[in-house]
């Protein structure tokens, strides 16, 4: 331990790097996480939709109505878990949530997951990145 006390304070600078890498690798597998690994992109949320997917939009229903991806039900991320019963036919079928930024969708995701949904995706980005992709977007 002396030793490691005498090196860092006869490189503070090599140090000072080591623990800035360190601490940009932490954040960047912090963010990693909280975005979950099963997000999708828009091309791969497509595939499951063309396969039946069920999509679920988190957002307040008056962004839903302003415009929303194809078919998606709206569903506010608050109302998710009390919902999962009569979500219970989607339980072994792919689910894609996902709310404006894709923050709220990640945690959609995992909510899914630990109410036992075996497919339970979030879209990249959400709602913005399926717009920066030029994906469709409808309207209620």
């Amino acid at each position: 331990m002396q030793q490691l006390i005498e090196f860092i304070g006869h490189h503070a600078l090599l140090s000072g790097g080591a623990a800035v890498a360190l601490m940009v690798v932490a954040a960047y597998e912090f963010r990693t996480g909280v975005q979950g690994s099963a997000a999708l992109s828009a091309m791969q949320a497509v595939r499951l939709m063309n396969q039946g997917a069920l999509v679920i939009d988190l957002r307040a229903k008056e962004l839903y109505e302003a415009g929303h991806i194809g078919e998606a039900r709206n569903m506010p991320l608050a109302t998710l878990e009390s919902q999962g019963e009569a979500l219970r036919k989607w339980r072994d079928k792919p689910v894609i949530a996902y709310c404006g930024s894709g923050r709220d969708g990640a945690v959609a995701a995992r909510t899914l997951q630990k109410l036992g949904f075996t497919k339970a995706f979030s879209l990249a980005g959400g709602l913005d990145g399926w717009i920066k992709d030029n994906m469709p977007v409808g309207k209620a």
